[in-house]
C-alpha cells in the first residue's frame, strides 16, 4: 500500500513538473514571437517616425519616440486602443500591435537616443527656460520640471519632452484638451488640462523651442 502511494504521488508529481514545463516553454515560446513581431512593428514604425524613431517634420509632423519611457509607450498605445486619446491614423496602427507586443516595442523605442531634430526658430528660449524650471505661478502654470524631471526626459507614464520636435509640441500642446485626456480624471493626460489652457500662445511656443534643443 505505501508503495503505490509513493508511485501515485511520484507519478502526480511527474506530471506536475512536465505540465509546468510545457507552460514555461509555451510562455518562452510567445515572449520570442512578441519580441520577433515588435521588432517588425519597429521597422513599420520608423516610416512615419524616422529610422531612429528622432521623428520627422514633412507635410505632417511625427513625434520622436526615441528615449520616451518604456511605460509612456506602453500607456499610449493602449490610449488610442482605448480611445482615451485621438488620433484616427495612430488608433487604426495601435490595432494592428497585439497588446503583448506592446512592451517589446516600448522597450525598443525608449533605448533609443538619437540627436535631437532642430531647426526649432530661436528668440523665445529664455522664456521657455523659465516656464519649464518655475512655471507661472500667476497663471496658475507649475513648472514642467516638477512632472517631466530637470532633464526632461520624463518618468514611468510622463513623456520625456527633451528632443521633442518643436512643431509638434506647439500642435499638442494647442490641441490638447481636444485629443487627450478623453477617459476622464482616471486618465493621467487629464492632469494636463488646466494648465495648457493656461498658456498663451507664446508662452506655448517658448516652451516647445527650449525642449526641442535639449539631449
Amino acid at each position: 500500500m505505501r508503495a503505490a502511494h509513493w508511485r501515485v504521488a511520484l507519478q502526480a508529481a511527474l506530471a506536475s513538473f512536465l505540465t509546468a514545463a510545457t507552460l514555461s516553454a509555451d510562455a518562452g515560446e510567445k515572449y520570442v514571437h512578441a519580441a520577433r513581431g515588435a521588432e517588425a512593428k519597429f521597422e513599420y514604425c520608423t516610416t512615419c517616425h524616422g529610422p531612429s524613431a528622432q521623428g520627422f517634420r514633412g507635410f505632417y509632423v511625427m513625434p520622436r519616440l526615441a528615449g520616451q519611457p518604456a511605460q509612456y509607450i506602453e500607456n499610449q498605445l493602449l490610449a488610442f486602443l482605448q480611445q482615451r486619446r485621438r488620433n484616427p491614423v495612430m488608433a487604426n496602427v495601435a490595432h494592428g500591435i497585439t497588446p503583448s507586443m506592446f512592451p517589446a516595442l516600448a522597450k525598443r523605442m525608449s533605448a533609443l537616443n538619437p540627436p535631437p531634430f532642430g531647426g526649432a526658430p530661436s528668440g523665445e528660449a529664455a522664456l521657455g527656460r523659465e516656464i519649464f524650471a518655475h512655471g507661472l505661478p500667476d497663471q496658475n502654470v507649475p513648472a514642467c520640471s516638477a512632472c517631466h524631471g530637470p532633464d526632461a526626459k520624463g518618468q514611468r507614464e510622463i513623456p520625456r519632452l527633451a528632443g521633442q520636435l518643436y512643431w509638434y509640441m506647439v500642435q499638442t500642446l494647442s490641441l490638447w484638451n481636444s485629443e487627450r485626456g478623453q477617459g476622464g480624471r482616471e486618465d493621467i493626460s487629464w492632469i494636463m488640462r488646466p494648465t495648457v489652457a493656461n498658456l498663451t500662445p507664446k508662452q506655448i511656443q517658448a516652451v516647445a523651442e527650449y525642449v526641442s534643443a535639449l539631449r
